[in-house]
């Protein structure tokens, strides 16, 4: 049995050399491979060697070579490809070890020249794992080092691969190469070429988009019964994000969970446990229906259960810090679809052991702790339309106090400014027409996705009003602007004193005077926060 072995990366490629080499397994390689297999003591052939010719222009050239492809694509079963190897004097290739110049690593750095990115276009690795994936039959490829352990264990066991591992192979292989083909075409597609640029102008919207996703499960249904769905996640998911949870207990989760989930997680990543407490978002079809920091996972859980107590049954639970028993005990009261944190004491998951049903996802914090959260946001949004996509860059806006612009005569009190920025965090979240009131750091009422600006008005009051809460004294978030005086004079007669919105409208100055008129404080953050 032959084995060629051309990697980039070269973790454990050594030990995988030396277990092939005490399996009998002769060892074929290239340039920088076979030294490295040579310098640590491992007979090693050189395909320059087998080929009769050198490396040649730079190492562009090394394996596209009859003798190298008709090893790899010789179909053993057939005695035709057979004696035209024995003819030309070709040795098979059974087993072909390659991973790819690390393109996707060099245009990712700030510096990266057109000649840079060029020169870490990969020509012989791709055509190898082409050749070695279609005659998988016959022949195993590897492009990834997590594969050696599995492909060792089949050929110590049986003294050779499993067609079921070498399947799996080819398939890897080809998704492999798929991926770094729409690597280099979204890079060179993004480019405005212009040659006195040491540094190419990219666009974020190539002129082709190639996405792959990696899928995670199968899903029991889509959004209703009768569709069908999967879940899928980014080649690279980003730390802290939906997709890297750990279920712990509960059911499957559902195609309409996963959503909702993701929703209040986004949410509530949107607070620092250190710099903001504790966080708790509870959220029911796609809306926060209650939000709220506290000392602790219990205050923050009872304020935020606080604002729609009706709409939480059956919601979803976020939280920004650990949950504790304390906190358990009191949710465990409430249905509850899905809870996730960062953290669970074992005595909360002994609170919940006896709900099969609750999910409980732990997702685990960046490396930088909480903080990285947002280095974790998607950087671009994508929408489905008939034939087509809409593609935008993600509104992770965030605002500061410094960006805040007072348009009336009153100024906000520091306690003011809290609110306000509280809710403008929220309606972020709030599929828009979204009115947020809040105060002491928890909502008071939500109103979202409906058509009117009015009405969402109107049903943040009722909302509120059902609770039992009285919003005299709050701070009310407008995702946009107010188009005309009538939506600040329902806030305003629901008890609000203070108002964060974005402005912009042509009628400002209308909305402006009848704030002053009223006795309120109004604040323009100049950006919406529309969510469709």
């Amino acid at each position: 049995m032959n084995a060629l072995l051309s990697v980039s990366d070269k973790t454990g490629i050594v030990e995988f050399a030396q277990a092939l080499h005490a399996l009998g397994i002769k060892l074929l390689s290239t340039g920088g491979t076979a030294k490295l297999l040579a310098d640590q003591g491992l007979p090693v052939t050189e395909v320059a060697e087998v080929t009769g010719f050198p490396e040649m222009l730079d190492g562009r050239v090394k394996t596209l070579h009859p003798k190298v492809h008709g090893g790899l694509l010789a179909r053993r079963d057939l005695p035709e490809h057979m004696a035209a190897l024995k003819a030309y004097a070709i040795d098979t290739i059974d087993l072909l070890v390659v991973n790819l110049y690390p393109f996707e690593a060099t245009v990712a750095k700030a510096g990266c020249t057109l000649e840079d990115a060029i020169e870490n276009i990969d020509i012989g690795g791709p055509a190898m794992v082409r050749s070695a994936a279609k005659n998988w039959k016959d022949v195993a490829v590897l492009t990834d080092a997590s594969q050696y352990a599995q492909v060792l264990a089949d050929l110590q066991a049986t003294g050779t691969v499993a067609q079921a591992t070498k399947f799996a192979l080819s398939v890897a292989a080809f998704n492999r190469i798929s991926q770094y083909d729409a690597a280099i075409s979204n890079y060179l597609s993004s480019i405005t070429f212009d040659e006195a640029a040491s540094v190419p102008v990219r666009s974020l919207f190539p002129a082709q988009s190639n996405s792959n996703f990696v899928k995670l499960q199968d899903l029991r249904y889509g959004e209703n019964s009768h569709q069908s769905a999967a879940l899928y996640r980014d080649l690279f998911p980003a730390p802290g994000s939906l997709v890297t949870a750990k279920q712990l207990q509960g059911k499957e989760l559902s195609y309409n969970n996963i959503a909702d989930a993701d929703a209040a997680w986004e949410c509530v990543k949107s607070f620092d446990a250190a710099r903001d407490g504790a966080a708790c978002v509870i959220l029911k079809h796609a809306n926060p229906c209650g939000v709220a920091v506290g000392a602790d996972a219990l205050e923050a859980y009872s304020k935020a259960f606080q604002t729609d107590p009706t709409s939480a049954f059956g919601g979803i639970i976020a939280l920004n810090c650990q949950l504790d028993e304390r906190a358990a005990l009191q949710m465990s009261k409430q249905f509850i679809e899905v809870l996730m944190a960062p953290a669970f004491t074992p005595e909360a998951l002994a609170v919940f052991k006896s709900k099969v049903n609750v999910r409980i996802l732990q997702i685990d914090l960046p490396a930088g702790g909480a903080s990285d959260w947002d280095n974790g946001r998607n950087a671009m949004d994508v929408k489905r339309v008939g034939s087509g996509l809409l593609m935008q860059t993600a509104d992770n806006h965030i605002l500061t106090l410094a960006d805040l612009k007072v348009v009336t005569q009153l100024q906000p009190t520091p306690e003011q400014l809290q609110d306000l920025m509280f809710a403008w965090t929220i309606a972020k979240f709030v599929k828009s027409n979204a009115i947020v009131f809040c105060k002491g750091g928890m909502t008071m009422g939500v109103g979202a996705g409906q058509m009117s600006r009015l009405d969402s008005a109107r049903i943040a009051s009722i909302k509120a009003e059902h609770a039992g809460l009285s919003l005299k004294g709050t701070a009310v978030a407008s995702d946009a602007f107010f188009p005309f005086r009538d939506g600040l004079d329902v806030v305003v007669d629901a008890g609000a004193t203070c108002v964060i919105q974005p402005g912009g409208s042509i009628r400002d100055q209308e909305v402006i005077d009848a704030a002053n008129e009223r006795g309120v404080v109004m604040v323009y953050t100049g950006v919406r926060h529309f969510r469709h």
